[in-house]
């Protein structure tokens, strides 16, 4: 029986979704110390590790000045983009920027990059999940990676919602669950009760 490969996927912990940020998570830099620990094990047994980060040009779409939903966040070579300073950077790690193409939300991982096809050149099989935010980037990229035919563990003690709606984080966990993810460690934190 071969063991089963996997991969971890670190969702848009950056700047401008930390507090501080111009679209910040509250409590989301406290996903940073449990990120870092799976980070580690993960390159310890060259387990593949990606970091996904929002990576918008000045205008787009994507914007509320430009017609979008959401205030400016995480341009291309701001400050606002960089990944969370504590967040562990390593060279064997893969970025994955999305949020490039305009016809495209960008809230997933999958969404408009290579992400699927790197997974499958490693032979991975299962894929953990965590980062920014719950209901947002977190959920895509989950539900995509269960559309794309990978088993999928949602970390909830490493993520937090935007919580727009204050049940957006809870409800997001019932679909990532409902889609087939198994989702480990403390809901209450991945959906931003307090």
């Amino acid at each position: 029986m071969s063991k089963t490969k996997r991969a971890l996927i670190v969702v848009d912990v950056q700047n401008d979704f930390c507090p501080g940020g111009s679209l910040a998570v509250a409590r989301g830099d406290e996903v940073v110390a449990p990120l870092n620990k799976l980070m580690r094990e993960f390159l310890d047994s060259a387990e593949p590790v990606f970091k996904t980060r929002d990576w918008h040009s000045a205008k787009t779409s994507h914007f509320a000045a430009y017609g979008g939903t959401w205030p400016v966040h995480c341009v291309q070579g701001t400050r606002g983009a960089e990944f969370h300073p504590d967040l562990l950077d390593d060279p064997r790690i893969t970025i994955i920027s999305k949020g490039i193409d305009e016809r495209a939300d960008g809230y997933s991982g999958f969404d408009g990059t290579n992400l699927e096809q790197l997974l499958r050149d490693e032979g991975v099989d299962e894929v953990w999940v965590g980062g920014l935010a719950t209901d947002y980037c977190v959920k895509h990229t989950v539900l995509d990676a269960l559309h794309a035919g990978f088993k999928v563990r949602a970390l909830a003690d490493a993520m937090r919602p935007v919580n727009i709606n204050p049940q957006d984080g809870e409800q997001a966990i019932r679909e990532m669950q409902a889609a087939g993810a198994e989702i480990v460690g403390d809901q209450t934190k991945a959906a931003g009760a307090s």
